[in-house]
């Protein structure tokens, strides 16, 4: 059964305090499917805390009418009283010390193992979602949900234990108060909903400010560090003092938002502690004239404001906690909504299987959304072995066809038949780990040193050996310590380690100079012989290397043959070339102008 989201009003300054107390409940209950008994067990600990609490001020009162009032009206103690209220007083700070202990330790154990459960959850349903899924989403949302939304809908917890411990001591020391004087106990009592009601107000308005602040922050820090990589731009067209006018303002609007919460803060507080301490004032002008009547002893009335004067920041954690569900809400729901989302049904499971490395498309059929028909009946053979040059215009398709092949999108219509040995795609933008070399090439498989060596070689990738540590050589992120064609010939050595039926190139070879890359197209076609190569192309000199030739113009198959073939009989086949060796040699006379 899936938990299903429960979603705010979105202000929850409008929500009465009983009703974010039930949010809270269920909040609370959602979290703790799997983690009930470390969350337990930090509740008792908070409960024996409130109950050592009482139980303190109770053990203050016996120490002054046993021991201290004995000794300045009688002239001694007895010692054995002396010992035994003492060890009293010693062994309920124990107990109380090892409450804390534990109801702290075990709420952490608690946040912490539930934030793990979400990510955990929230990486597993990432993984599931296949690749067309994963384009449609922002990269940064996605690991907001994983990250810091996972530690959001869990904020709530850490002080849950404390603020059920809260409730207890309340509970206990009303009890306890009404006990020990009626009329001093109701006159207590009494300020405790005021003072909830305080720090529940607090908290409420006091949000607005930080939420704002943290929100204008976040906008100061991406201006900022917009500010420092446009910096060159900034001084070229000398805009420092438009940028500075700018940085200041939204730096303007963070410390308003600070100062306000500041204000507020101050008030607040001299109210929270205003009101007890008065309070206080009165227990002891009133608790003398009750002493002075012989309602209550000394000790009594000293254990009386003892115990209030503890309670007073206890009952700041109620509002506290109240305050901390508006935000966990908010990171929870965000994660309900990833999670009970439907797992999109995985492309690569539309393609049928061959008996051989042959590569059929049928009538295939695709548009991405909200823009016209990319692939408009596109029908194509390629045999098993050979190597095939996809030739088009920009947004003729190209690389669409090849990511049907990959699996990674799947048609709308018609049928894509591919080898049971699998497809593996080597993407122009070659994407690196910072990791090791070896580790960008195996990937966590189990690949034997001779197979990275092979590939290494077809790939022409040899440079490896020479890096300071080898194959054990860290590239950094994105591989940033290697040059394009390196990061090229990596990734294609990586997909040439799992031997597939059929090796897709799009544009893979464009940052090798002709001669690299005729030298990899030459170690494809000896080393991989039974391979189907099919290669999104541009160069002249690649597409003359190719086997047969697959001529795409706006969706469709125009031609499929040999490239000297289609020179002769396709015209705009012809023309393409020509404009591909004309920019080719206007980049090479460039090159040669500025060596």
């Amino acid at each position: 059964m899936v938990e299903q989201p429960f979603v705010g009003s979105g202000d929850d300054s409008e929500v009465p305090a009983r009703g974010r107390a039930v949010q809270a409940f269920r909040l609370v209950r959602a979290l703790l499917r799997h983690h009930k008994r470390t969350f337990f067990i930090a509740v008792g600990g908070a409960a024996v805390f409130a109950a050592c609490t009482v139980a303190s001020a109770a053990v203050v009162g016996m120490v002054i009418d046993d021991i201290i009032t004995p000794r300045f009206v009688e002239g001694h103690v007895d010692t054995a009283t002396v010992v035994s209220v003492l060890g009293l007083l010693i062994l309920v700070g124990v107990v109380r010390a090892c409450a804390v202990v534990v109801r702290r330790s075990w709420a952490g154990r608690t946040a912490w193992r539930v934030a793990e459960t979400l990510s955990s959850d929230v990486v597993d349903r990432l993984v599931a979602q296949p690749v067309p899924w994963h384009r449609r989403q922002s990269t940064g949302d996605l690991i907001t949900r994983a990250g810091i939304d996972a530690e959001a809908a869990t904020a709530v917890l850490s002080p849950m234990p404390f603020a059920s411990g809260v409730v207890v001591l309340i509970f206990l020391s009303s009890v306890w108060l009404l006990v020990t004087d009626v009329t001093l106990g109701l006159a207590a009592i009494c300020v405790f909903p005021v003072l909830i009601a305080l720090n529940v107000s607090y908290q409420r308005r006091v949000d607005v400010y930080y939420n704002t602040a943290q929100v204008e922050l976040g906008a100061l820090s991406a201006a900022v560090h917009e500010s420092f990589d446009g910096v060159a731009v900034v001084k070229s067209f000398g805009a420092e003092s438009r940028e500075s006018e700018r940085l200041s303002r939204i730096a303007e609007n963070v410390r308003e938002a600070r100062l306000g919460a500041v204000r507020l803060r101050s008030t607040f507080d001299t109210l929270l502690d205003g009101i007890p301490t008065a309070v206080n004032v009165l227990l002891v002008v009133g608790g003398a004239a009750r002493v002075d009547a012989g309602e209550m002893t000394v000790g009594e009335l000293a254990s009386f404001v003892y115990l209030f004067t503890l309670l007073v920041f206890p009952l700041r954690l109620i509002g506290f906690t109240l305050s901390e569900l508006p935000h966990s809400m908010a990171g929870w729901n965000r994660i309900r909504s990833l999670l009970d989302g439907p797992i999109e049904p995985d492309p690569s499971i539309t393609r049928q299987q061959g008996d051989d490395n042959t590569v059929v498309l049928d009538d295939v059929h695709y548009h991405y959304e909200g823009e016209r028909e990319v692939l408009a009946g596109v029908d194509a053979r390629i045999e098993p072995g050979r190597t095939v040059a996809v030739v088009g215009a920009t947004g003729a398709g190209k690389s669409t066809l090849l990511h049907l092949i990959a699996g990674l999108v799947a048609p709308e219509s018609g049928t894509v038949v591919v080898p049971a040995a699998g497809t593996e795609l080597v993407f122009q933008e070659a994407f690196l780990v910072a990791g090791s070399v070896r580790e960008n090439i195996t990937l966590g498989a189990d690949v034997p040193p001779d197979a990275v060596e092979a590939a290494l070689a077809v790939a022409e990738a040899r440079f490896v050996y020479d890096l300071p540590e080898g194959l054990d050589t860290i590239v950094g992120e994105r591989g940033v310590g290697l040059s394009g064609g390196q990061r090229q010939r990596l990734a294609l050595a990586r997909a040439l380690v799992r031997r597939p039926g059929v090796l897709l190139l799009d544009d893979t070879t464009s940052a090798l100079d002709p001669s690299t890359e005729a030298k990899v197209l030459a170690n494809l076609r000896a080393a991989l012989s039974s391979t189907t190569v099919v290669a999104v192309a541009s160069r002249p000199s690649t597409i003359a290397l190719a086997d047969d030739v697959l001529f795409l113009d706006e969706g469709t198959v125009v031609a499929h043959g040999r490239h000297e073939e289609l020179m002769e009989q396709v015209p705009a086949y012809r023309g393409l070339i020509e404009a591909f060796e004309h920019d080719r040699a206007s980049l090479d006379a460039e090159a040669a102008e500025r060596t």
